[in-house]
């Protein structure tokens, strides 16, 4: 079973998201047979790469709350995160453009590492002091940590065209899914899953959702005998 999540990392939804439903996740009976891909999905596309300003700032501006009520959201978010074993930053965080590290992430993806980066990407941007935004050396040394090779990774934000096609497939597609936030969660085509829920809500999504898989239907002629090898080698017929 397919597992599809589009986030963006300047989303704390996202980095509360990933944590409750990895929990329900690793709980699942059939964790192992469970495939999890990372699709892009950015809130502020329009940002250029070297537009960056304070969280509280952006959320003034963005949402026409004041400083006070920005703040006090953080604080919930640290909240919310700590309940979930993670660290956040409730004070001095910033905000940019994050589709670099949507690209580094399908280039992740394509080597096997794709949420080894992402996680990452979250820590270091929710969690740590230094910046990762406007910083390329800062994003090649996450994507080193994650096994990704450094020269690879430069050449990748060197280009702005490499991987830039996958990220915009991303996004379109997630407009044509009808989601319209993030963190949205699509298991096996069949239901999506909107925001960071409870754990307990992306444990029911996902039995129902492995429940429901259709089963194999065996097409074959029961007149005829049709041959097969297995564990104990190949029947040969004796006519």
């Amino acid at each position: 079973m397919r597992v599809e999540i589009w986030s963006d990392i300047a989303c704390p939804w996202c980095y509360v998201g990933k944590a409750r439903f990895e929990k329900a996740l690793d709980a699942f009976p059939h964790r192992d047979e469970v495939e999890v891909v990372h699709r892009s999905f950015e809130l502020d596309p329009g940002r250029a790469k070297g537009d960056i300003q304070p969280v509280i700032t952006m959320l003034t501006k963005k949402y026409g709350m004041s400083a006070a009520q920005a703040q006090a959201g953080e604080e919930n978010l640290g909240t919310q995160a700590a309940a979930e074993g993670l660290d956040y930053r409730t004070r001095d965080r910033d905000h940019g453009n994050t589709f670099d590290m949507h690209r580094l992430l399908h280039l992740a993806k394509a080597r096997g590492r794709q949420d080894e980066l992402i996680g990452l990407f979250y820590k270091a941007n929710f969690a740590e002091e230094r910046t990762v935004f406007g910083d390329d050396e800062r994003l090649v040394e996450l994507a080193v940590a994650a096994g990704l090779d450094a020269d690879e990774a430069r050449a990748v934000l060197a280009d702005p065209a490499a991987y830039a096609d996958d990220v915009r497939a991303d996004e379109r597609e997630a407009a044509e899914l009808g989601a319209n936030g993030v963190p949205f969660f699509v298991l096996d085509r069949t239901y999506g899953v909107s925001g960071a829920q409870p754990a307990e809500v992306f444990a029911q999504a996902l039995t129902q959702a492995w429940g429901e898989r259709p089963g194999l239907t065996l097409i074959q002629d029961e007149t005829a005998d049709a041959e097969v090898c297995g564990p104990d080698g190949c029947a040969v017929s004796q006519n």
